[in-house]
């Protein structure tokens, strides 16, 4: 039987890296930047400027909250493009789109660990691992968390590459190499965001896989104790170095943030404990088949053929369970439970794809799959009428855009339909197709539509930071603040803006230039304050609109 290219292993990869780049890498640099990437991003320029890798800083100010090695990443490409200009977005951003993009291939490699001895395998070998990694890469969680540059992606990303290797080495007779590369990879998680991936990912999974009950490597756990033992002391070695260097150096104020740390953990971002109850949505144009594949008596015949569907769902569970546990909840913080999610709901992709195939859809599939096709439709020739509706420049009705999504819904809605009568389901394989293509042409198209609808009500000709950073007036000058300034706008600003404690006879060299929330007074300059003059000299805002509140800007100069 002939072999067409796509079911060859080099044009599933060649599907894979086409996916994740219009997912992760395509205008990767139009969205404007965030909290958490203006902390990452001013400590690694703080890194590529002469600073120390060990002990990095935040405006000036050290950062131990959390570990270096994304930031590590950002500040080596930093170096790579000679330093960045608020243009550069994109290059910051690789490394997590490149991180993004080897988390898919680890999963891909996982997941053929976890079904190749499934009746499945038999109809088409490799085929599920290749459709659950398109899936993952296409959900809207993964696509939303894997263009930040953040710490989660790196740190989930080897956690994966961690599990796929552990899994692997329980089923190879020579090992060793393959304990240990588990090891060094959940080292590196560690060293992204901490035990945050060991707790929410590694954990679930090892409960789940080592129990016979849930389809796990049934009586393994005895023969491989020596190798998850060697597993463990890998990673503690590479992830508790840095942490390790830390307390040998700056072991008070490390205990200091550990303690605002665990604090935070109870008192920031609280949520209720059913908080993540809507996880499914967050896989995007999946999610009608992924509640499908939590109903048990529905699913578990279905997909059990293709994927370890006990395991699956047990694991996701058990995450469930963990993070939901923990007072601090945020969306970003639901991608644990998107890897057993992606595995059950492609191992129903798969089911009802063969079972198209040999006719044999039951009453209950027909209905899920035209449930599934109308939601595709509606959102494919809604999008244009929403794009009429709300009428964004560049956007509105009668634009290159918009026809463009036009015809892309209806060519989409044209293939699911085709053929198809009121009692014949619309075909699985066209299904899943046509949420590859929404999703990609979405982001092709309209992922230039956000920086656009975020400036919608943007108030005309307000003074912002970048103003005063382009302003030639003010580069002779060192910059302070009288208050903590907002970590967005030290990024914006191009350099550290540090705090000037006024109670201390310690003066910075005169003149320079402070960054206050108010208008500042010579008395309010405590005990230097009779030898300083204080010359109101510019101001800006903090967001787009006057509501975002106003900074003003004084030069600071020793009396005449």
């Amino acid at each position: 039987m002939r072999i067409t290219f796509f079911q060859s292993w080099r044009g599933q990869l060649l599907a894979v890296l086409v996916v994740c780049f219009f997912y992760f890498f395509l205008h990767l640099g139009v969205q404007e930047v965030g909290l958490m990437e203006s902390r990452n991003f001013v400590a690694a320029r703080e890194m590529a400027a002469g600073g120390s890798w060990l002990l990095p800083t935040m405006n000036g100010e050290l950062r131990l909250a959390k570990p270096p090695l994304p930031t590590w990443a950002v500040a080596g490409m930093m170096r790579l493009i000679d330093f960045p200009r608020p243009d550069q977005l994109f290059w910051l951003r690789l490394p997590a789109a490149v991180m993004s993009t080897v988390l898919i291939l680890f999963f891909w490699g996982l997941l053929r660990e976890l079904t190749q001895l499934y009746p499945g395998e038999a109809e088409a070998p490799g085929r599920t691992a290749w459709v659950g990694a398109l899936v993952l890469a296409s959900s809207l969680l993964m696509i939303t968390v894997g263009r930040d540059a953040q710490w989660d992606i790196f740190s989930h990303s080897f956690m994966i590459g961690s599990l796929w290797l552990l899994v692997r080495a329980s089923r190879t007779a020579d090992r060793g190499v393959l304990w240990g590369a588990s090891g060094l990879l959940l080292g590196l998680s560690i060293l992204s965001k901490g035990p945050v991936a060991l707790y929410g990912v590694w954990l679930p999974f090892l409960i789940c896989y080592y129990q016979p009950r849930f389809g796990g490597a049934v009586g393994r756990l005895r023969q491989e104790w020596s190798g998850l033992l060697f597993l463990v002391v890998v990673a503690l070695i590479v992830g508790v170095s840095w942490p390790w260097y830390v307390w040998q150096h700056v072991a008070p104020t490390a205990l200091t943030v550990a303690r605002t740390e665990v604090s935070s953990w109870q008192g920031r971002h609280v949520q209720p404990f059913w908080y993540y109850f809507n996880f499914p949505v967050f896989t995007g144009v999946w999610a009608l088949v992924a509640l499908a594949a939590l109903v048990v008596p529905y699913a578990r015949r279905r997909a059990g053929r293709y994927v370890p569907y006990a395991l699956g769902f047990v694991w996701l569970l058990v995450s469930f369970f963990l993070l939901s546990a923990v007072p601090e909840k945020k969306e970003r913080y639901m991608l644990p439970l998107l890897f057993p999610l992606v595995m059950l709901l492609t191992g129903m992709l798969r089911a009802w794809e063969t079972a198209a195939q040999e006719q044999r859809l039951t009453r209950s599939d027909n209905r899920l799959l035209w449930a599934w096709a109308v939601l595709l439709v509606v959102v494919g020739v809604g999008l244009a009428g929403a794009m009429a509706v709300i009428g964004l420049p560049g956007f509105e009705f009668g634009t290159a855009r918009f026809w463009a999504v036009l015809l892309l819904g209806g060519l989409i809605s044209y293939s699911i339909l085709k053929g198809r009568g009121a009692h014949q389901a619309p075909r699985p394989l066209r299904l899943v197709l046509a949420s590859f293509i929404l999703m990609a042409a979405g982001m092709a198209i309209l992922m230039p539509a956000y920086p656009v609808w975020e400036n919608r009500k943007a108030e005309a000709g307000l003074r912002r930071m970048a103003d005063i950073r382009r302003d030639a007036r003010w580069k002779p000058y060192s910059w302070h603040s009288l208050t903590e300034i907002q970590i967005k706008q030290v990024w914006a600003a191009g350099k550290a803006i540090p705090l000037w404690n006024i109670q201390e006879r310690a003066l910075p060299a005169t003149p320079f230039l402070l960054f206050s929330p108010a208008p500042v007074r010579r008395e309010e300059l405590g005990v230097n304050a009779s030898r300083l003059a204080v010359l109101p000299v510019d101001s800006f805002f903090l967001g787009r609109d006057r509501k975002s509140g106003q900074w003003y800007v004084e030069l600071v100069k020793l009396q005449e």
